[in-house]
C-alpha cells in the first residue's frame, strides 16, 4: 500500500483532477464545433486516438515498459480496444444530437451500470444504501431528461439519449473487462494498445464506408481548430492521469472527475449557447452527487 507520504497534497490532487475533468469536458465541446462545420465522426475519434497513442507510447518508451501481454489475454485486449472505439463513436454520436452536459450526464451513470453488472453476476452482494444511491441518480436523471409525455418526441432527441446510454454501456463492460480480465497489465501499456485498436478501426471503418462521410474533413478553420482542441485536450487530460495516478490517491478522489458533466453545462453555455433549465439543472446536480457518493463509498 501506498503512503501518504508518496501522494499529492489534497488541495493540488483535487486542482489536478478538476482540470482533467474540465479538459475531457472541453474535449466534447470541441468535437461539436467539428461536427457543426463538416468533420466526419470518425476522422474525429481518429484525430484524437492517434494524438493520445502518440501520447502513451511515449509514456511507454519513458518508462522502459515491456509491451508484451500474455497470449491468454490478448483476446480481452482487442476486445477493450474495440470497446472503446465503439463507445467513443456513439459517445461523440449522441453529442451531435441533444446538448453536450445531457450527454455527459448519460455516460457518467456507467458507475451505476458496472455496480448491478456485479450484483447481476455474484461479484459483489447488493446493500440498502448503494440501491438508494441508485434509486437517486434514476430520478435525477429522469430530471435531466425532461420528458413530456403530452408532447411528440423528437427523433433525434430518442436517438442521441439512445446513443448516450449505449456509450455508458459500453464503458461499464470495458471496466469490467479492465478490472476482472487486465489489471495486471501496466496502464499505460494497456491504453496504447486501445489507442492502436481505435486508430485501426476508425480507419478500417472509414475506409469500407460502414459510416458514409465518417471520415470527412471540416469545412472551415473552425472545424479544424474544433478537431486541434478535441484532440489536444483529450491526450492532455488522458496523459495526465496516467503520469499522475500513482501520485493522485485515486481511491480517495477519482469522484472528483465526476465534475465533467458539470464542467460541460459552463462550456456549453459559454462556446454553444446550450443550457438546460432549472429542473434539468436539478436533476443534474443530483446524479453528479449520487455518483460522487457512490465513488466515495469505495474509498
Amino acid at each position: 500500500m501506498q503512503s501518504d507520504s508518496t501522494f499529492f497534497p489534497r488541495p493540488m490532487a483535487i486542482a489536478l483532477l478538476i482540470m482533467c475533468a474540465t479538459l475531457f469536458a472541453g474535449n466534447h465541446i470541441g468535437a461539436r464545433f467539428a461536427f457543426d462545420n463538416g468533420a466526419g465522426l470518425l476522422f474525429a475519434v481518429l484525430a484524437r486516438s492517434l494524438l493520445s497513442l502518440i501520447f502513451m507510447f511515449s509514456i511507454v518508451k519513458l518508462r522502459k515498459a515491456s509491451m508484451k501481454i500474455p497470449a491468454h489475454l490478448i483476446k480481452w485486449q482487442l476486445l477493450l480496444g474495440f470497446l472503446i472505439a465503439a463507445q467513443s463513436a456513439l459517445l461523440y454520436s449522441a453529442i451531435t444530437l441533444i446538448p453536450v452536459a445531457m450527454a455527459l450526464l448519460l455516460v457518467n451513470t456507467w458507475p451505476m451500470m458496472f455496480i448491478m453488472a456485479n450484483w447481476i453476476s455474484g461479484k459483489s452482494k447488493p446493500n440498502v444504501k448503494m440501491f438508494l444511491l441508485l434509486v437517486m441518480i434514476l430520478i435525477g436523471l429522469i430530471l435531466v431528461l425532461n420528458i413530456d409525455l403530452s408532447a411528440p418526441i423528437s427523433d433525434d432527441w430518442l436517438l442521441g439519449v439512445c446513443f448516450g446510454i449505449a456509450s455508458a454501456i459500453f464503458l461499464a463492460t470495458t471496466m469490467w473487462v479492465t478490472q476482472y480480465q487486465l489489471a495486471g497489465i501496466a496502464g499505460s501499456v494497456r491504453s496504447a494498445y486501445i489507442m492502436m485498436i481505435v486508430v485501426i478501426s476508425m480507419l478500417l471503418a472509414g475506409v469500407f464506408e460502414i459510416l458514409p462521410g465518417g471520415l470527412d474533413l471540416p469545412h472551415n478553420t473552425t472545424g479544424w481548430a474544433g478537431i486541434g482542441a478535441l484532440a489536444v485536450l483529450y491526450g492532455i487530460a488522458v496523459t495526465t492521469l496516467f503520469v499522475l495516478t500513482p501520485r493522485l490517491d485515486m481511491a480517495r478522489n477519482s469522484p472528483i472527475l465526476n465534475f465533467e458533466p458539470v464542467a460541460s453545462l459552463f462550456l456549453s453555455y459559454v462556446f454553444l449557447e446550450q443550457f438546460l433549465n432549472s429542473l434539468q439543472l436539478i436533476g443534474g446536480a443530483i446524479v453528479v452527487l449520487g455518483i460522487m457518493a457512490i465513488g466515495l463509498s469505495r474509498a
